[in-house]
């Protein structure tokens, strides 16, 4: 039989009632000791609060539902760590659902969340889609997007300052490395961050003599491999190149190897994600590196009330040996 706040109450030498303000924090403060004896007797016991009870109890399920662009993403991966943990931290359980880049499961992924209930919403959204938080605001659940919001949503949305960190990756090909011939590789599509990475490349490189190359392939790792391989067999590579995700930029490098081609000494090489694994590639990618702890925390804090405002944090340079600094090589 499952062990109950009363067993609890018994092995601790107290009341039904202090038990539950011990594992409810609240709503009335109990004696360190106290608290001590009643903890450690759950512990001897096993027991495991239920939460559907305090569900009933307090109108709220303690849960909170995280939409994820893509799963299998390291860099999408690595934020939704961060949300977990920030969440955790206000004892908020996490239910992630991967909508694999697909607008349709997104919609549906909200729909079955604010069907079980969750007290909230982080859309963690890839490249366009519609304002699906927009359902979650009609049926009064709070939300809000991380990464990228839709054009026109109202929901507040926790993203990294993209236009100076591209602007910052630019200028550093040119004025520490000399390099003028600088491509960028974009998505199958112009929306979202990576449409405004791609702006920012476009516009910090305008003064150019020569009009720089944009490329495009999906955000996967062979896609690009495949796009690289077949520039390197026709003579067609840039002197320097963008990658706008992580993804791609790991596709570049098992390319340029498979062909014999160096980086950074044939082609400098530079990541606008700055996913943790990115430090492990060969050589050591350089990134514009995203913020994705104190994004997770302002989001949650936007979602939980405890702000008001989003902020755009800075996604800062991190020099290492892809572009051709000595750095991380």
């Amino acid at each position: 039989m499952a062990v109950t706040l009363a067993d609890v109450a018994r092995r601790s030498g107290t009341s039904t009632a202090v038990v539950s303000y011990v594992m409810n924090n609240g709503p009335r403060p109990v004696a360190p000791a106290t608290r001590e004896k009643v903890l450690k007797a759950a512990a001897e016991l096993g027991y495991r609060p239920n939460r559907i009870a305090r569900a009933l109890r307090s109108r709220t399920s303690g849960v909170v539902g995280l939409v994820l662009a893509d799963a299998s993403n390291p860099y999408f991966a690595a934020l939704a760590r961060h949300l977990e943990e920030a969440l955790e931290e206000h004892d908020k359980l996490t239910l992630t659902g991967n909508a694999g880049y697909a607008a349709d499961r997104q919609q549906h992924l909200v729909e079955r969340f604010l069907a079980a209930q969750v007290d909230g919403l982080i859309i963690v959204s890839g490249d366009g889609g519609n304002d699906v938080a927009a359902e979650a605001s009609a049926a009064g659940v709070p939300s809000v997007y991380v990464h990228n919001a839709p054009a026109g949503a109202r929901t507040p949305a926790v993203a990294a300052d993209n236009d100076t960190a591209v602007r910052a990756a630019v200028a550093h090909l040119r004025d520490t490395h000399g390099l003028h011939e600088i491509a960028f590789l974009a998505g199958p599509r112009d929306s979202g961050p990576v449409g405004l990475r791609r702006e920012a490349w476009r516009s910090s490189t305008a003064d150019l003599e020569d009009e720089p190359l944009l490329l495009r392939c999906d955000y996967t790792r062979a896609a690009a491999a495949e796009l690289i391989a077949a520039l390197a067999a026709d003579g067609r590579l840039p002197r320097a190149l963008i990658a706008a995700t992580d993804e791609q930029a790991i596709g570049i490098l098992a390319a340029t190897f498979a062909a014999g081609v160096r980086v950074p000494e044939d082609l400098a090489v530079i990541s606008l994600d700055g996913a943790p694994e990115s430090a492990y590639t060969a050589p050591a990618l350089t990134v514009t590196s995203q913020p994705l702890k104190a994004m997770a925390e302002r989001a949650v804090a936007l979602l939980l009330g405890e702000a008001t405002r989003p902020y755009t944090p800075s996604a800062d340079l991190v020099v290492r040996g892809s572009c051709g600094c000595a750095a991380g090589r």
